[in-house]
């Protein structure tokens, strides 16, 4: 089935606002504990925006925590944005669902399940079960002379990406972890960036991948190209086609389908943080749905947490995506509500 506008449309008019009553409910909860005021830091406001997030107080641990990453490649890599081949993006797909990819250990080690979704990876992939396959296109087209996708290919990777978050929620995913596989998606990440939040290409551009200062130069130089050519464009669709990935619009349908069933989503790095810019301008209440992991390395990240308002709860310096900070960051979330839920109250003690 086709997803079109109106879907887009629709599914942003779905995401509920949080639940206040529930959010105050876990505060003061959290007041009552047998715990010096204060004590739990920030366990005590991952709880409280839980709680509110899921309409349900004391907040409830997550069982089935979900990673799903996205994964496409770009057009702009002939641009000479990064030093390494497209075929490495096809590779980590595989190894991640194969179970040793960075990723997939963390998974494990989270309790998590992991599923790659291919909208647009370009090298073959084997098939597995762990592997979602709905390919939108080869790749995007080069973003510094035109379009990176369609509007037919962007929502049709919306659609992919919010169908696999439903048919997740819908198997028992309780909490949806999103990352990203695409070599040189870190540009137009940094693209995405710089036109949503109005800093300069310089500003949001990173070494990616470990660029070195020559592939940094093309990097900065096709983001501000980018940026220049859609001018002063706000339109946050418009701006996805214009400048993202196949995987960014994925991860689009996915934390917005997610937030819809009131699931709480944890993004990771600086890629799912510029897919959270596009939601969040579509759907401004799912701004209270998200889960900031971590801090990123990657100068793209730390912009879009401020611009979105979201503190990150762990800073490792991480540039891996895959999801992996989300990852490291569900025993967090799981220790928050079980905390407040869980922990005696100050009336109950002796």
């Amino acid at each position: 089935m086709s997803f079109s506008a109106a879907d887009l449309a629709e599914l942003a008019r779905s995401v509920p606002p949080p639940d206040s009553d529930a959010g105050r409910s876990a505060s003061a909860r959290v007041d009552a504990l047998a715990t010096p005021p204060g004590a739990l830091g920030r366990l005590a406001d991952l709880a409280i925006a839980l709680a509110a997030a899921t309409g349900v107080c004391p907040p409830v641990a997550p069982v089935r925590p979900t990673l799903l990453i996205a994964a496409a490649d770009h057009g702009v890599h002939r641009q000479g944005v990064t030093m390494w081949p497209q075929s490495v993006t096809a590779a980590i797909a595989d190894a991640a669902v194969r179970g040793d990819a960075a990723s997939a250990v963390l998974a494990a080690g989270a309790g998590a399940e992991l599923v790659v979704l291919d909208v647009g990876i370009i090298e073959p992939t084997v098939a597995h079960p762990r592997l979602l396959r709905a390919q939108v296109a080869p790749g995007t087209a080069d973003l510094t002379t035109g379009p990176a996708m369609t509007s037919d290919q962007a929502l049709a990777a919306v659609g992919a990406g919010a169908d696999a978050a439903r048919n997740l929620i819908a198997g028992g995913a309780d909490l949806l972890a999103v990352g990203d596989i695409g070599i040189a998606n870190t540009t137009s990440t940094a693209a995405l960036t710089a036109a949503f939040t109005g800093r300069s290409a310089a500003e949001a551009t990173g070494r990616g991948a470990g660029a070195d200062d020559p592939t940094l130069e093309r990097k900065r130089n096709a983001v501000a190209t980018a940026v220049r050519r859609v001018g002063s464009e706000t339109d946050p669709f418009v701006l996805l086609c214009q400048l993202g990935g196949l995987e960014h619009a994925a991860l689009v349908g996915a934390v917005l389908s997610a937030a819809a069933k009131r699931v709480p989503v944890v993004l990771d790095g600086a890629i799912t943080l510029s897919a959270a810019l596009v939601a969040v301008a579509l759907a401004p209440s799912l701004s209270e749905h998200l889960i900031a992991s971590h801090a990123p390395a990657e100068p793209a990240g730390p912009i879009a947490l401020a611009h979105l308002g979201l503190v990150p709860i762990i800073d490792l310096q991480l540039r891996l995506g895959e999801g992996s900070g989300a990852l490291l960051a569900v025993p967090i979330i799981r220790a928050a509500a079980a905390v407040v839920q869980r922990t005696a109250r100050l009336d109950q003690l002796g």
